[in-house]
């Protein structure tokens, strides 16, 4: 089970009520892919709660020369194919824009952890909310414009200062687990007598309605235009 595959076997092997993670981007260093799993215990038990389980798929690249980013992939693969994960962690090979697009149309949630501040942007969150899924995020790049409180959520505050990268990765991982504990997995499997997950809809509104009528490129075209090609 797990182990990197395309899409196909990504079909047989999921679950569709369970809830999705995606994480799919370049691997660079600063990213933290393996994050999650910084400690291991806490993330195989988030995985294989028997009644609020989540299943994770990651997809990406690493730069041919980025030795770090190609040993996270590494680190991910191997993760797929641990026992102890029962085959809840897909990686994607041969990731692509058609990839990219069957991810953002399937996950509940989009996972987001670069170590702060070096997110330019980090725009795949944009997209996961026109697609109906939640922003689970470092507040960093769009992010902390977007973030208002209802309409995903945030890993740690904009303003936490670290004395080392080393401290900024242990407190962000706990904080991980503790939103997931807390705030995503429960928001998920709550459910009313006809199996809806009303709140976790109102915020899929809250994300609609903030994030996709702000965070487009129409606007990027025109600020491009209005701060830099045209100033008054």
């Amino acid at each position: 089970m797990g182990g990197a595959r395309g899409t196909d076997a990504l079909y047989r092997l999921l679950s569709y009520d369970t809830l999705t993670i995606g994480f799919a981007r370049r691997f660079a260093p600063y990213k933290r892919a393996p994050l999650l799993f910084s400690d291991f215990e806490k993330a195989v038990s988030l995985f294989n709660n028997p009644d609020r389980p989540i299943q994770l798929v990651f997809g990406g690249k690493a730069h041919p020369r980025d030795g770090d980013g190609k040993e996270f992939i590494r680190q991910i693969t191997h993760l797929c194919n641990h026992p102890s994960l029962n085959g809840r962690i897909v990686f994607l090979v041969d990731y692509n824009i058609n990839v990219a697009r069957q991810m953002v149309s399937g996950c509940d949630v989009w996972l987001n952890t670069p170590r702060r501040p070096l997110e330019a942007s980090g725009t795949s969150g944009q997209k996961i909310a026109i697609n109906g899924g939640l922003h689970l995020s470092i507040p960093d790049g769009w992010w902390m414009e977007g973030y208002n409180g209802k309409n995903g959520w945030s890993i740690g505050s904009k303003d936490a200062v670290f004395a080392t990268p080393e401290e900024a990765d242990r407190a962000d991982a706990e904080e991980l687990y503790r939103i997931l504990a807390a705030e995503v997995i429960p928001g998920f499997y709550d459910r009313n007598a006809d199996g809806i997950p009303k709140k976790w809809i109102a915020r899929i509104r809250n994300s609609l309605k903030t994030i996709i009528p702000v965070f487009n490129t129409h606007r990027m075209v025109s600020e491009y235009a209005k701060k830099y090609y045209f100033p008054k």
